[in-house]
């Protein structure tokens, strides 16, 4: 487990730092040292603690991900810290000392470093309670779980699918299930990971590797009347997902793990109403209000050692994360791995 040094001291910002660094998008990262960046108005720098490696990631690095910045660049889209420094601007100057989660920005290098600079308005102040593993946790998973959930009751859809579902996002959305009483149909690939899932009581688990799987998607789909389905899969699942939802249903695609171009006939979208869109989770961020924005970073924090939890694999030091994109990489079900730069967390 990662504890926090609370002792206070006063912080020494040096001039190097280590880091991660992407020279092109071929997915080849360096272990190297750069001078550490200073904040400009609106943002701050935050002494990072703890970044976890996401499936993002390897869409960041491989160039397919929704940014992206000029190479060479530090990767890393979240993780959380103390900031350290402060740019101009009233929220920068409020968020001075705090710990946070943060997420890199469009313009600036990730979390995969000793120290980042980032907006403020991409930093969430943490509770007392949350610790900064859990922090640096928080922002892609938790909160994307959230607002698909949020999405699917909003829309009021009786009952939602969800793919990927044994995957850290997808485990959160079940457990959001059971505390909502919300039907959800969960798509996996592997026996292994059906017992997984209905061992943590899933009533509605489907193995994409079964032979009868249209079959069985088809026939769950119109008995609970899922009109809404979750795709992180993208590829031919897609067009699985669409053939079988009833007229009118849509799909929400919101990764692209297969790593292949949507397969659908189409037909579905001309004759049965049905839909496709994606889902951003920066996007959805933006398209709330200042006040159900505090509402929901604080629900989310209160469930992150429930509904939200994340299993953490291994806490690897910055020098070795290249070999632990390798590992996590082999196997994602097995739990995240976060890369701690060793600055005010130590390992015990």
């Amino acid at each position: 487990m990662l504890m926090e040094n609370t002792r206070p001291k006063k912080r020494t910002i040096p001039s190097i730092m280590r880091a991660l660094e992407l020279d092109d998008y071929k997915g080849q990262l360096r272990h190297i040292e750069k001078p550490v960046p200073h904040p400009g108005m609106g943002e701050v720098l935050i002494q990072m603690a703890a970044a976890p490696i996401n499936p993002g990631d390897f869409l960041f690095m491989r160039g397919e991900y929704g940014v992206k910045k000029p190479v060479p660049v530090v990767p890393g889209l979240e993780g959380s810290g103390t900031v350290v420094a402060a740019g101009s601007g009233l929220v920068p100057r409020w968020l001075m000392g705090k710990r946070v989660a943060c997420a890199s920005s469009k313009e600036r290098d990730g979390t995969w470093a000793e120290y980042m600079v980032t907006s403020a308005m991409l930093c969430v102040p943490l509770l007392k309670s949350v610790s900064l593993e859990q922090g640096a946790l928080m922002l892609v998973n938790p909160m994307s779980a959230w607002a698909l959930m949020d999405i699917a009751r909003r829309g009021k859809h009786k009952a939602l699918a969800n793919t990927a579902s044994a995957s850290a996002l997808g485990r959160m959305i079940l457990r959001l299930g059971q505390r909502f009483n919300y039907p959800v149909v969960h798509i996996v690939r592997r026996q292994a990971q059906v017992d997984l899932l209905r061992n943590m009581g899933a009533e509605y688990v489907l193995n994409s590797g079964d032979p009868e799987f249209d079959k069985q998607l088809r026939e769950t789909f119109h008995a609970l009347d899922v009109t809404l389905a979750l795709d992180a899969i993208a590829g031919e699942m897609t067009g699985h997902l669409l053939d079988a939802l009833p007229r009118g249903g849509s799909v929400i695609l919101y990764g692209g793990l297969s790593s292949t171009t949507v397969v659908t006939s189409g037909l579905p979208l001309v004759f049965d109403k049905k839909s496709i869109c994606g889902f951003y989770l920066i996007d959805w961020l933006s398209s709330l209000n200042v006040m159900r924005l505090m509402t929901t970073t604080f629900s989310i924090q209160r469930l992150l050692a429930t509904d939200l939890q994340t299993s953490v694999r291994a806490r690897i030091p910055l020098e070795h994360g290249i070999a632990a994109l390798e590992t996590y990489a082999s196997e994602m079900t097995q739990g995240k791995i976060l890369i701690v730069p060793g600055n005010h967390i130590t390992e015990r």
